[in-house]
């Protein structure tokens, strides 16, 4: 039998039982695919992060991916947080090479963390079927080449209304599906649907500011905006667009740690 150490995270959490949780996994070695696919499925939360220690990767101190119950994800926001979390120790940042998001850094920042991301512009693309199905009065809709579409509506009651049909999103794929509007006591607001990849609604998603912080600095012509995902657990972030990258600012708390067996 084989022990590895679960440390299981809320990201993005002002208080308890909100933010999004992940299981952080930290490896000696890589196991094969199939394993950390049936790890992440077993564990049921939004994604399972595993890492493994680089030391001889000057730019990083480890690797790091990230699995849904379902499938392996490109980049996810919340669990490079939690992973940062758990790994910092005595140190001001942590750096994680990704296998296609690239070098990811979590910093100290006050009683948080600041995680920087890529910044990732969409355009504006017609999307009928996915409006359709994602319900409400969709304005406008946004696309990034790789799964990624915006659903822009007008308010922050149209968000918290929405009801999408979950098995209709399921058939276009693991796509990452985002609903958003100006918020009420925050510049942005939104809810995040990734059916496709087996998770109905995420709790907060990191990754997806990646593409709402370049769309709303535009629009709302400011580069550090605040904002509020609007899920069942909720959870609130501070976000600023610098160059290419963008700044995610929040908080963890840790919830359980223990032994996962083999």
């Amino acid at each position: 039998m084989t022990s590895l150490p679960i440390i299981q995270v809320d990201a993005f959490a002002d208080a308890p039982f909100t933010g999004n949780p992940a299981a952080v996994m930290p490896l000696g070695r890589w196991l094969d695919d199939a394993t950390l696919q049936a790890i992440a499925a077993e564990n049921n939360l939004s994604e399972t992060a595993f890492t493994v220690p680089t030391p001889d990767d000057p730019e990083a101190d480890y690797a790091l991916r990230w699995f849904t119950p379902a499938v392996e994800v490109k980049l996810c926001g919340h669990a490079t947080l939690a992973s940062g979390h758990v790994l910092m120790g005595g140190r001001t940042a942590v750096r994680f090479r990704t296998r296609e998001a690239g070098i990811l850094t979590v910093s100290r920042d006050r009683d948080g963390y600041g995680l920087s991301l890529p910044a990732w512009p969409t355009a504006p693309s017609p999307l009928p079927e996915l409006a359709a199905a994602m319900g409400g009065d969709v304005l406008e809709t946004q696309w990034r080449e790789g799964g990624f579409a915006i659903f822009v509506y007008r308010d922050a009651a149209a968000i918290h209304a929405l009801e999408p049909n979950f098995a209709t999103l399921k058939k276009a794929g693991p796509l990452l599906l985002i609903a958003t509007a100006p918020g009420e006591d925050s510049d942005m607001v939104s809810r995040v649907f990734v059916p496709g990849a087996g998770i109905d609604e995420d709790p907060v998603t990191g990754s997806a500011h990646c593409l709402l912080t370049p769309y709303w600095a535009k629009r709302l012509d400011k580069i550090r905006l605040t904002a509020f995902q609007a899920s069942q657990r909720g959870g609130r972030l501070t976000c600023r667009l610098s160059g290419d990258r963008v700044i995610l600012t929040g908080a963890c708390r840790t919830v359980i740690e223990g032994n996962f067996l083999l």
